[in-house]
Order: structure tokens, then sequence, then C-alpha cells
């Protein structure tokens, strides 16, 4: 049975964090497991709170699954703190786990911080990212992670190349936040940029209509979640990514409006067919 970790933040809204990457690891076919770093209390609309679970516990977490059940791979987002970062890095570390992608989760869509003050950055930086076998951040994450202003495509290499320099094996840089003035965004696309240290490789999408809710959420936990899970089943990097992206594109057309904010992912597809079936019948 192939097994995936996942660290992160519970969203109470179901559409991101703990929840979006449990959803999307037993869609894609493995058994996951979760080590829970804080509680968010959010909905479509917003993040309302955010309530640290203690490091320790978050450490125990990572024993007792390891101790256990074990793991083929582990994800990390939402981390919160210094201390939590830590925490996590250091028992990646006694672990020896080697297929860790790092979502650098930053803040919630709405702007709230999910990754509290530059001590705690500083530490994903030092300690953290030299752990990754990947890393996936979307271009404010980049920027703050590499220090580089990305004001247009060709900064995206530059970005790529430094964090690659801060230790990540690979990085992958997502392009759903690329200014309107991009040729990327003209023609209707979103380019994610894969930079393995040697080569770079473009991800290239259309951009998907996800109808009066204007974007979704959970879609950087999803598409971590699914690199994970697809080094979890015995692919290789540069797969796991391509896939997890082509998966990432399916997902968000099927995306569901289940309150009055942002539109959230169903990665089984059995809600929204589901209802489908329900609307048929009636």
């Amino acid at each position: 049975m192939n097994k995936v970790m996942v660290i992160g933040g519970s969203d109470s809204g179901g559409g991101a964090g703990i929840q979006a990457d449990l959803k999307t690891v037993t869609a894609l076919g493995a058994f996951g497991t979760t080590v829970i770093t804080a509680i968010t209390v959010q909905n479509t609309l917003g993040v309302q709170s955010v309530h640290a679970v203690p490091p320790d516990v978050v450490g125990d977490q990572l024993d007792s699954i390891m101790n256990d059940i074990g793991t083929d791979a582990v994800k990390t987002g939402m981390l919160l703190n210094e201390a939590i970062v830590a925490v996590v890095s250091e028992k990646i570390r006694e672990y020896g786990i080697d297929n860790v992608v790092v979502d650098p989760v930053l803040h919630a869509k709405d702007g709230s911080a999910l990754l509290e003050g530059n001590a705690a950055v500083k530490k994903l930086i030092s300690e953290l990212l030299p752990l990754a076998l990947i890393v996936t951040p979307n271009i404010p994450e980049a920027e703050i992670l590499c220090g580089i202003s990305i004001k247009q495509p060709a900064h995206l290499e530059e970005a790529a190349r430094v964090i690659h320099g801060l230790g990540a094996k690979n990085v992958l840089v997502k392009g759903g936040h690329a200014p309107e003035d991009w040729p990327s965004s003209k023609k209707g696309v979103i380019e994610d940029l894969f930079y393995d240290g040697k080569d770079f490789r473009r991800f290239v999408s259309p951009k998907v209509d996800t109808g009066d809710a204007g974007s979704v959420h959970g879609s950087g936990c999803t598409l971590a979640s699914a690199i994970a899970t697809g080094l979890a089943l015995g692919k290789n990097i540069e797969e796991a990514a391509l896939s997890a992206k082509e998966f990432l594109n399916d997902v968000i057309r099927r995306s569901l409006k289940v309150g009055r904010g942002y539109n959230v992912l169903d990665p089984s597809g059995s809600v929204g067919k589901h209802g489908r079936e329900r609307k048929n019948q009636s």
C-alpha cells in the first residue's frame, strides 16, 4: 500500500489544507495520514481565525505515524510558526524521508497570514527547503523566498535558480498569479516553470473558467498533494509534477460552488457526479 503523510492546517470549510490533501491522496489511489499543525476557522469567504497546535504535539503526531504506519512521501503545507517549522524539519531529518514536497504556504487566498513572521520564513528557508525534493511556490511566495521582484517572465527563471540554490532539489514556480499583461495571460494560458537545477521546462495549460466565483480555493494544496502521491506511487519527480498539473486542471474544471465565496475543488469527482445524477433523475 502506498502512503502519503500530509502536514498542514485543518480547513473547517473543507476546501483547502488537510481536507483538500486527503481528498487528493485518496482520489489518486494512496493512503493518507495527517499531521495537524493548526486549526483554521474558515469558509469560502475567508479565514476568521487561526489556532496553532503546540509544536511538541505536531512532533508527536509525526512520531506516531512513522513508528507504526510509515510513509512513502510527505507533503508540507501550512506550518504557521517558527517552532512548528523547526520540529517538522527535525523529524523529516530524523526519519530520513526523501520524497518531501514543500508547499510554502505563506498566506490564505484572502490574504490572512499562514506563516507568521520573518523568523518563521527564514527557518523554512534554512531548515526545510534543503530537505525538499521539490518546492511549489506561487509567484508571490517565490518573491519572498528568493528576494527577487518578479515583474516579467524572465524573472521566473532567475527566481527558480535562486530557490534551487537555497537547497531544494527541484522547483516548480506556479504561474497562476502572473500579471494580466504577461504573454501567457494574454494567450489565456497558465505557465508553470519547472527547474531541476539543469534544465527548465514549462507546463502550459489553458485558464479554466470557474464561473461567477472567479477563482478556486485549495488549488495549491491539491497540486502539492498530487505530486507527493505521484512520488509515493513510484513516479520520478518530473512525471509526478506533470501528472499532478494535469490532475489539477481536470479538478478545476469541475470545481463546485458550495458557499457564497470561492469555488472549491472536488478531487474525486464524486460530489459533482452525485449532484448531476440527482439533477438528471429529478
